[in-house]
């Protein structure tokens, strides 16, 4: 069974290679592997011109990440997909575990496995958190690790393509849209490293990424979940600078400031204020 891995880049020479060399050293024999590179002026170019035939790249202008990987997904001809972004990693014999799956099961069409959240020295910072699969409790919390899923090409047939009006939650876009109609298989098995660090989409841009995830949520599900609502309201009043805490207790200043925030956010998005919510917001006035 063929196995195509894709991989979009722009200007991330600094960890390339070894996203490349994590990928190439899965000892896979049936492997595709396609770098859809956005027209990087790093080193980039010099690094993927000494693999020579062991992957198929290209580096052009696209209209961002979302883009690039449809634009693998067009190319690749393998069974099974797996997306690696181009500072993630996969750990050794992850693919290998992955197609074992997917060759004694021909019913399951998604596998996902663990991650680990890691600096930019490949140390661990911390697990990357991971559930069995439940569709409902994915609409809540992303659960899934975008390195550690990989799909049958069939669901591309199927469901389509990444949205590319997305472009920081289309992973959890594409989760939802398969999971309404698809039953994961979790691999309880350590398979990739996701990176993160400042200027990284997912900490550069904590707020639009939250904001997007509201409208990508709305799209999907007629309505954002509440615990995204106040999930961007705690970003918000983070990057206004409040600490969270004083003296070891909850800094009423915060306490206030997300009261405020949190209605203002459920006004904007849901038109109003839930009973239930109101109740719980109003309590974060008690602070004092």
């Amino acid at each position: 069974m063929k196995v195509t891995v894709v991989t979009p880049s722009f200007n991330q020479g600094k960890y390339i290679k070894r996203t490349i060399d994590s990928v190439l050293s899965q000892g896979i024999q049936d492997l595709e592997y396609i770098v859809m590179d956005g027209g990087s002026t790093d080193e980039t170019l010099d690094i993927l011109k000494t693999y020579k035939n062991q992957i198929i790249w290209r580096s052009e202008r696209d209209k961002g990440q979302t883009d690039a990987v449809n634009k693998g997904l067009r190319l690749a001809t393998g069974e099974v997909i797996g997306w690696l972004n181009s500072d993630d990693i996969y750990y050794p014999g992850a693919v290998s575990k992955v197609m074992k799956i997917f060759e004694d099961h021909p019913e399951i069409n998604v596998v996902y496995g663990n991650a680990n959240h890691i600096r930019e020295d490949d140390s661990v910072i911390e697990e990357y958190y991971t559930e069995d699969f439940n569709y409902e409790r994915l609409k809540e919390v992303c659960f899934i690790c975008q390195p550690a899923l990989f799909f049958r090409k069939t669901m591309v047939e199927k469901y389509g393509y990444l949205d590319e009006k997305l472009q920081y939650c289309m992973d959890y876009d594409y989760w939802l849209r398969l999971g309404k109609y698809e039953n994961f298989y979790r691999l309880n098995e350590l398979l990739a490293g996701s990176r993160l660090y400042d200027d990284n989409k997912t900490l550069g841009f904590r707020r639009k990424v939250h904001e997007e995830m509201l409208v990508m949520q709305k799209k999907n599900l007629g309505k954002a979940d509440k615990k995204w609502i106040y999930n961007l309201a705690h970003v918000i009043v983070d990057e206004m600078g409040i600490p969270r805490e004083k003296a070891g207790k909850t800094n009423p200043e915060f306490a206030h400031k997300l009261a405020k925030v949190s209605c203002r956010e459920f006004l904007k998005i849901y038109k109003y204020i839930p009973c239930s919510e109101w109740k719980l917001i109003m309590s974060w006035y008690k602070y004092e």
